[in-house]
């Protein structure tokens, strides 16, 4: 895709890297632990050449993705942090699903849903970790009652991180423009203007950044 010059930059190379990194290996960790959870998935083993390899796999996918969410969380967590603008965003959250979003309180470079999503992940990122670590046998030995403990809270953690994330996927698909920031980086003077004024603002040098 042949850049145009009036496209702000919205994401590095490398930031981009990283979070089909987190995609990829979050994919790969749900599917196998699909298998994992009920024998009705069993056809996904097919993708990871047998059962064996896909019980041997899948907690590799889920250090994949927890290390690789962690740094993102290193180079993101202060653009993430919630502001009072974010929750008068989210109050008004309604207007934003009918498409009204004109009036909507200006953002920076994440608006309010997009950091209450960032947090919500991160948690579920570290309690899919902790509780998938004291299920991973191979290398370690928890008593009996931990184990079981921990296949309860990995199982419900992982459900609800699949919806967060089809939410997430949904709304980038939705909010027309989003995608591409992820596969090229830019974004049009537009998209930015209207989703995300007060960064447009910023990275424009027409007014002041961030809203606090």
């Amino acid at each position: 895709m042949r850049r145009d010059p009036n496209d702000l930059d919205r994401y590095t190379a490398g930031e981009r890297v990283i979070h089909w990194t987190v995609g990829i290996s979050f994919i790969l960790a749900g599917l196998s632990g699909l298998v994992l959870f009920h024998p009705a998935f069993w056809p996904f083993t097919l993708l990871f050449g047998s059962s064996t390899w896909t019980r041997i796999l899948h907690p590799y996918f889920g250090m994949l993705m927890a290390l690789a969410f962690l740094l993102m969380t290193v180079w993101f967590w202060r653009l993430n942090r919630m502001s009072r603008v974010d929750w008068q965003w989210l109050g008004r959250i309604g207007e934003m699903v009918n498409g009204d979003d004109q009036n909507m309180p200006e953002q920076g470079k994440y608006n309010g849903g997009q950091k209450l999503l960032f947090w919500l992940l991160l948690i579920g990122t570290l309690l899919l970790l902790f509780s998938g670590i004291a299920l991973w046998r191979a290398w370690f030995h928890f008593p009996v009652d931990q184990v079981r403990f921990a296949a309860v809270v990995h199982s419900a953690v992982a459900a609800v991180m699949i919806g967060l994330i089809m939410v997430h996927v949904y709304a980038s698909i939705w909010v027309k423009g989003t995608i591409r920031a992820m596969w090229y980086g830019t974004v049009t003077r537009a998209w930015a203007r209207q989703h995300h004024r007060a960064w447009y603002r910023q990275i424009t040098g027409l007014g002041n950044g961030q809203p606090r």
